[in-house]
């Protein structure tokens, strides 16, 4: 029994390319934001070590220009950490729309899927319906030629 192609193969095999394609472009946001995340706790870290660094030193420190430095310092750590949170509330918006890009590419890829499975279901049964008319017809024509 021959099998009967799927009129939309080549849909389904674009929307399966589509969903892998999706998939890749989730997985470099994520990364993208962990990596954001990551850089944003480092640069904290930074800050507090240099915090108490300046708390240990604070009473050595001789000249008001490098209480200035220190200040200064601060002030730039302050607006990069800024900016980082900003970065990773975007990246975290980008992530968030490739995720729904690929829901729905997944979506509809698992349409098309469950298509093909209803239409080789439906070709099965009217197979097996015609090869038992067949087998009827056969039984029948072997009575009539019996008697």
């Amino acid at each position: 029994m021959a099998g009967k192609t799927f009129e939309l193969e080549q849909v389904l095999v674009y929307r399966r390319e589509m969903e892998k394609l999706r998939k890749q472009e989730f997985r470099v946001a994520r990364e993208v934001l962990e990596q954001a995340n990551e850089d944003l706790e480092r640069k904290e870290e930074q800050v507090e070590c240099l915090t108490q660094e300046f708390q240990r030193t604070q009473q050595y420190i001789g000249c008001i220009d490098d209480m200035r430095m220190y200040a200064d310092y601060f002030a730039r750590k302050r607006e990069e950490i800024k900016q980082q949170k900003e970065r990773i509330e975007q990246l975290d918006q980008v992530m968030d729309e490739k995720r729904s890009d690929l829901m729905e590419a997944s979506k509809d890829k698992k349409v098309l899927e469950s298509l093909r499975k209803k239409k080789a279901e439906e070709f099965r049964k009217d197979m097996a319906t015609k090869e038992r008319n067949f087998l009827d017809e056969i039984s029948i024509q072997k009575k009539v030629t019996q008697t």
